[in-house]
């Protein structure tokens, strides 16, 4: 029978985000950002490791007490110069089974809650391709010129906004990145195969720490959740 596994690729400086802290370190409800994301997938039952890929130079990781989630969290040391490099590090490193499922989230999506992590894996754990957690767009799209002025009005129709977590099987996604390591999420990766993941709808709170007035936004709904 196949695991779940998560993994969260956490070796970037979040440059967008200012300071000298990197962006996943930031305070955030009274812990870095990264360790909200962390809680929810450690306390996840489905879920047997919680890999953290850090930059081999990580010194900040071990400054923080972690001791509450026991062995279920592993870090690992062998972050990239991408998400996508990481992300294979990391499966390389944790030596899954090839039908083991993992579920990569980001180390800036603090607000997942129990609920869509438990969706995701409901509906996908007897999928053949796997899928992602996402939002249909809401707002009108514009497509800018080179000028920063509206081009023309995009139809919305049928598009989805990506989140995370991304759960596939550890054996496709690592094939899928080794084939477009250029990616920039895990299902664009299965997609240059041929392959069609599936949608699982989630909400709008479980959005990404992109900017520094995103993090009064995340704190107030980590109070919801808790």
């Amino acid at each position: 029978m196949s695991e779940f596994y998560a993994l969260v690729p956490a070796a970037g400086s979040g440059s967008r985000m200012g300071g000298e802290l990197p962006k996943q370190y930031l305070p955030l409800a009274g812990q870095p950002m990264i360790f909200h994301a962390l809680n929810t997938l450690c306390a996840n039952a489905d879920i047997g490791t919680v890999f953290v890929v850090l930059a081999s130079d990580d010194t900040l990781f071990h400054s923080y007490d972690w001791s509450r989630f026991g062995d279920k969290l592993q870090p690992l040391y062998c972050g990239g110069a991408t998400r996508a490099a990481s992300v294979m590090n990391g499966l390389l490193a944790s030596e899954l089974e090839p039908d083991d499922w993992v579920l990569v989230h980001d180390a800036a999506r603090p607000c997942l809650s129990q609920e869509q992590l438990a969706r995701l894996i409901g509906e996908l754990r007897n999928d053949e391709v796997g899928g992602i957690l996402a939002v249909p767009v809401a707002d009108t799209l514009k497509r800018a010129d080179g000028a920063r002025c509206i081009a023309r009005t995009e139809n919305r129709e049928g598009l989805w906004q990506a989140q995370t977590p991304q759960m596939f099987r550890a054996g496709l996604l690592l094939r899928g990145l080794q084939t477009a390591p250029q990616v920039t999420d895990e299902a664009a990766a299965v997609e240059a195969m041929g392959l069609h993941p599936k949608l699982v709808l989630s909400e709008p709170s479980n959005f990404k720490v992109t900017y520094v007035q995103d993090l009064l936004l995340a704190e107030l709904l980590l109070r919801e959740l808790t």
